[in-house]
């Protein structure tokens, strides 16, 4: 069952989580909020060029391009991930000790969780959520600091940003049946013109060609690319999964410091290891298997032949074993090990 949407995720958390510490080397060159644009932009930007070169060279897309029907989803996405996650996470970082708002930060994971499962009814039992339970207590380990918390209106806008990003979280799901690079691009460059348009008219200035490229590459890799695998882990595992495989992130990028830049091993880095180490083999070893029922449904997106796909196709659709076209499922009962993707969105 693992295989391959605990990779993608797995992936993509490590990839966000080792741009972490690159983009605080940048940090100290240039104003945070318009860093944050940079990296977005970027990302978008970068992406934009695969799908060009992707055209130009005669590669064929497998995946089924963004619709009509999708805009309302993706307008919703760039709204709460691009436009209110990152202003209330400005806000709230102007009034708030960065030891309580790198805590707070691990609020997303969670949220995106509780969202899944209290709205949109993803699967859930014991296991899973003790799994899920063992990775947030990693993060909240790694993060935690003494001294003074300074709970207040600043830390409320980073709980609102974390809350935000669980909502985009989700409505990505909705989006994951079409091209991950597509959806990626199109929320980079928004999200990214909309942050750096906001930081100019604050005054900030534009940093060095240096620093923006690096910059650019650093938002290639840990937005872009990583954003892109997580839309596939989406698809394949549904999002409350996803959301806390990717939780593992900030350990990815404590553990990439220590190797890189030398910085201490301390036994909080050990235990917090352990614990997303625990949370992550609970969910590898899932096994989720019972007679269910597939209603009949019309949908586009990237598949193969398998157990799911036995359609007839029209004199018109596209050749091959991998491919994309409008196709119909009919009714059918059976049982099999399976996540909530895109197939198995049934109630329990």
């Amino acid at each position: 069952m693992i295989w391959p949407g605990a990779p993608f995720a797995l992936a993509s958390a490590f990839l966000f989580g080792a741009g972490t510490p690159f983009a605080k080397l940048l940090v100290g060159s240039v104003d945070p909020w318009l860093l944050a644009g940079l990296l977005y932009l970027a990302s978008g930007a970068g992406l934009a060029v695969v799908l060009a070169l992707r055209g130009a060279l005669g590669f064929p897309s497998r995946e089924a391009p963004l619709r009509w029907a999708d805009v309302p989803w993706l307008l919703a996405v760039i709204v709460f991930g691009g436009g209110i996650a990152p202003v209330l996470l400005m806000l709230g970082l102007a009034q708030t000790a960065a030891s309580t708002a790198s805590l707070l930060l691990n609020l997303e994971g969670l949220a995106t969780m509780a969202i899944a499962w209290a709205v949109f009814r993803e699967n859930v039992d014991r296991r899973i959520l003790a799994g899920a339970a063992a990775i947030l207590a990693g993060a909240v380990v790694l993060t935690w600091q003494e001294g003074p918390t300074g709970f207040g209106w600043g830390a409320l806008a980073i709980a609102g940003a974390c809350i935000a990003w669980g909502i985009d979280n989700n409505l990505t799901r909705k989006l994951s049946s079409a091209d991950p690079i597509q959806i990626t691009t199109i929320k980079g460059i928004a999200a990214g013109t909309v942050n750096l348009a906001l930081a100019l008219s604050q005054g900030a200035a534009l940093p060095s060609t240096e620093i923006v490229a690096a910059a650019a590459v650093v938002g290639f890799f840990g937005y872009g690319v990583s954003l892109v695998l997580f839309v596939f882990a989406l698809r394949h595992l549904g999002t409350a999964r996803t959301g806390a495989y990717f939780s593992i992130a900030p350990f990815i990028g404590a553990l990439l410091a220590v190797v890189l830049f030398a910085e201490p091993l301390t036994m909080r880095l050990v235990v917090a290891g352990l614990l997303m180490g625990i949370g992550v083999w609970i969910h590898l070893v899932e096994r989720h298997e019972h007679t269910h029922a597939h209603k009949a449904m019309e949908h586009e997106h990237g598949h193969v032949h398998d157990e799911h796909h036995r359609h007839a196709h029209a004199p018109d659709d596209p050749p091959g074993d991998h491919h994309t076209h409008w196709h119909r499922h009919d009714p059918v009962a059976h049982a099999h090990p399976h996540y909530p993707d895109l197939h198995h969105r049934h109630q329990h």
